[in-house]
């Protein structure tokens, strides 16, 4: 089980680590600048962060001494003559997901941005544009932004069986997956639904807010999506809507799977997106134990009275019984019994961007 974990927050990167059982605030990087992405490679133990600064745009910083020293990497370049549309050249906006490649080289990664490009950095710290999913043909007229000004991909999620093996998330657009290491793609959105497009049912143009799979069962695959709960139990060939339509459980826009548990994850719920706050402004945790066919809500700890707390897609993270997220207003929750109960870490945060588990 790891014992720290990073905070990415809108004014700075912040360490937190348990000791005689406690957790607790002990470190702080890059103050003042937004941290948008966190991630620790469990190859090689290396921190990754993504700097998103209002004036110098986009940066990655990397550290291999948890911490005590950092580097500046590359950021990804899209390629010249690459237009987002006819008339708009692309050009990096967001950094929004990291992933390895492999487990035999824990220099290479898979990078996930905003406008929809895919990266791919070599062990020679060079940087690949995927050509190939950036030409899929879905993606002239079937991607766009949501939240954002454009489609983002925002979740890489690679096959611990496999490494060839990858699904992409990418908001708006869906779920893809590719079997040969990224050289070919295809869409994995049977049984989705996307009621804001004229088609509901359409192939393309779904909106998966956050894609996770069971560690110990990778061919289960969850997503909190704009329309929904849903998880898949045959690899993404198809989803089942799982949502909770008497309950909370429905739109968000993260969720935590159980790595060892392919029955078990949790999601933070709020109003639609007309409103994107807590509902009926009291914060809860919903939590399933038989793959979706029913769910608990959990509040005890959390605050139940004008609570306006939204969570963000990668602020919600689980190991074994432990559970944290971080929401919009800067409140740090942690849960050491599978999210029955609650305690606060702190309320005076930074708006927090995600959490990712270290070591």
């Amino acid at each position: 089980m790891k014992n720290k974990v990073l905070v990415g927050t809108r004014k700075g990167l912040l360490v937190l680590e348990k000791a005689d059982n406690k957790w607790k605030i002990t470190g702080d990087h890059f103050m003042g600048i937004p941290v948008n992405m966190v991630f620790e490679n469990e190859y090689n133990g290396d921190w990754w962060v993504a700097l998103d600064h209002g004036h110098w745009g986009n940066k990655l910083q990397r550290s291999a001494d948890h911490g005590e020293t950092w580097e500046e990497i590359p950021a990804p370049v899209y390629p010249e003559g690459t237009f987002v549309k006819e008339d708009v050249p692309a050009s990096l906006r967001y950094i929004w997901a990291f992933s390895p490649v492999t487990s035999e080289d824990g220099d290479q990664l898979w990078i996930g941005t905003e406008p929809g490009g895919l990266f791919k950095r070599e062990p020679d710290g060079s940087m690949s544009f995927v050509e190939s999913l950036w030409n899929h043909p879905s993606r002239p007229d079937h991607w766009f932004g949501g939240g954002r000004d454009y489609a983002g991909i925002h979740s890489i999620v690679v096959d611990p069986r496999d490494e060839d093996h990858i699904y992409l998330g990418v908001s708006v657009a869906g779920v893809f997956e590719s079997n040969d290491g990224g050289s070919s793609w295809t869409g994995k959105n049977n049984g989705l639904r996307a009621e804001f497009l004229p088609n509901p049912d359409a192939e393309y143009g779904h909106d998966p807010h956050l894609l996770v799979h069971c560690r110990s069962s990778p061919d289960v695959l969850w997503q909190q999506n704009h329309c929904g709960i849903f998880r898949s139990a045959d690899a993404g060939t198809t989803w089942q809507d799982i949502s909770d339509k008497k309950g909370q459980a429905n739109f968000g826009f993260a969720i935590a799977a159980d790595a060892e548990n392919d029955q078990r994850a949790w999601v933070v719920p709020a109003i639609s997106d007309e409103v994107r706050m807590a509902i009926d402004k009291r914060l809860c945790v919903c939590r399933t134990d038989d793959g979706g066919k029913s769910w608990n809500t959990f509040r005890n700890g959390l605050p139940q009275e004008y609570c306006f707390d939204i969570v963000y897609r990668h602020a919600l993270i689980a190991q074994g019984s432990e559970v944290f997220f971080g929401t919009t207003t800067g409140n740090l929750f942690y849960s050491s019994d599978a999210g029955e109960n609650w305690e606060s870490i702190s309320n005076y945060l930074p708006m927090v961007y995600g959490l990712a588990f270290a070591s």
